[in-house]
């Protein structure tokens, strides 16, 4: 059964398998790595998840460019499937192509139903965060990832270019879940 996993140093070497899926130097949607992440040291993979924490917390001001984000790793049981993120704002360049939320299943672990799955289950945290409107977006080329976003009820809005080449972006409204008292008997 999969779940929203907090990044934790308990599933280093699960991490690094997922990561070798990919392939070493490819960028993972959704998993906050950077070029200067040294993840194969104990002590180096540490700072990496200590990061993903700091970018969670309001507090914190985020590096120049960057918004809050919130990362899970999608797991189930000890193996790491892939990683989500919410970011709680959006930036001229989120707002063009990088959205409120981004994703990857690792290639070991794809067409099982885990990305739509994290989608709708982190939409629902965006709206528990008082979040009205998510965006969402994927390279035009990505056919997989559009239908994940479309079955989870993304309403397309455009096609954008910039610097991550033509990218749809669709948008979701996040509505409060209202009491039904009547429903309660």
């Amino acid at each position: 059964m999969p779940e929203l996993t907090s990044p934790t140093t308990d599933l280093h070497k699960s991490w690094l398998d997922a990561r070798d899926d990919w392939g070493r130097g490819v960028h993972q949607d959704g998993a906050g790595l950077r070029d200067f992440d040294d993840v194969d040291s104990p002590e180096g993979f540490a700072r990496f998840v200590q990061r993903l924490h700091d970018e969670d917390k309001p507090d914190i001001e985020p590096e120049p460019g960057r918004v809050n984000t919130t990362y899970w790793w999608i797991t189930d049981g000890d193996t790491v499937l892939g990683g989500i993120s919410l970011r709680r704002e959006l930036n001229d360049f989120l707002l063009e192509q990088g959205g409120n939320i981004g994703y990857g299943v690792r290639p070991s672990a794809r067409g099982r139903g885990l990305a739509g799955w994290a989608l709708r289950e982190v939409l629902g945290k965006a709206r528990d965060l008082g979040l009205t409107r998510a965006l969402v977006t994927c390279h035009v080329t990505n056919d997989a990832s559009r239908r994940v976003i479309e079955r989870a009820g993304g309403v397309f809005e455009d096609i954008r270019d910039g610097r991550l080449g033509p990218t749809r972006r669709y948008w979701f409204t996040l509505q409060a879940e209202r009491h039904n008292p009547a429903s309660a008997a």
